[in-house]
């Protein structure tokens, strides 16, 4: 699967066409800050891209890089780094200070931008209404995600984002063994039959970083019982998460559902080391 889209590849997007522009970065934090170091944006004279954290720092920082930008090719090259103490500097609350870098965005510039780090690892399978929200909400997350279905006119019309790949198989469960080790897995499709299938395949590897079965507590404790017929162990059963969402949110439409599940998605990535 490829990369995911994010500022880099907006970045190298606006390299390959000539588009001149400023990359402006936090390079280091101390205190309350509204974004960590590491934060990046982009800034040509007609667009914004990416946040190092809004309000006046954001602002601020725009117009110095766009006063550098007009300068043209024969402006000054060399990075421009400042020191800003929120609070006496730009009388922003959080009380903090920040190193912030600001430099012509070009090829030595995008050589030293590493790749987004990966949240995750996601096999979702199911294309249906809670599938194509989630994958919605996904497109713009650094993740990897492979959309699997055995139904193709399930899939929506139109591409996705290049990070999530669209896979239309017979027999869907035997995908679950391509995964690395670590892998998300949500499994919402149109059978319980392909339900338990795919899921017992998931247990069996044991492996998983999270599983997701969509479903009420009635289906788990259905699940649970043939599981343990079938000889898995209780203490990685234990580990399916069923129903899906972080809990507290109520409603049962499609966008809903993803917003909730997506949310304990985030939260799990957030607790893996």
């Amino acid at each position: 699967m490829t990369s995911p889209p994010d500022l880099r590849s907006l970045a190298q997007q606006w390299l390959t066409q000539g588009k001149p522009a400023m990359l402006v970065q936090v390079i280091a934090s101390q205190g309350s800050v509204p974004r960590e170091s590491g934060s990046k944006m982009l800034v040509s004279a007609d667009a914004v891209a990416g946040t190092i954290g809004g309000g006046q720092l954001e602002f601020q920082a725009i117009a110095a890089a766009r006063t550098q930008l007009s300068t043209g090719p024969s402006g000054p090259s060399v990075p421009v780094v400042r020191h800003l103490a929120l609070g006496p500097t730009l009388g922003q609350c959080c009380g903090g200070a920040l190193d912030l870098r600001t430099e012509r965005l070009n090829a030595n510039a995008l050589a030293t931008w590493p790749e987004a780090p990966l949240l995750f690892t996601l096999q979702l399978y199911g294309a249906g209404h809670v599938g194509r929200a989630i994958i919605q909400l996904l497109q713009t997350l650094a993740c990897r995600v492979q959309w699997i279905d055995e139904r193709e006119a399930e899939f929506p019309a139109g591409a996705s984002a290049p990070h999530i790949e669209r896979l239309c198989v017979e027999s869907v469960q035997t995908e679950v063994r391509d995964a690395p080790p670590g892998a998300y897995y949500l499994v919402l499709t149109h059978s319980h039959a392909l339900d338990l299938a795919i899921t017992e395949a998931v247990l069996r590897r044991g492996d998983f970083g999270y599983l997701g079965l969509i479903g009420s507590a009635t289906k788990r404790a259905k699940f649970l019982r043939r599981f343990e017929q079938r000889g898995i162990a209780d203490e990685v059963v234990a580990r399916l998460t069923c129903p899906i969402g972080v809990p507290g949110i109520a409603g049962k439409q499609p966008e809903v559902i993803a917003l909730a599940v997506v949310a304990q998605l985030l939260q799990q990535a957030s607790q893996t080391p």
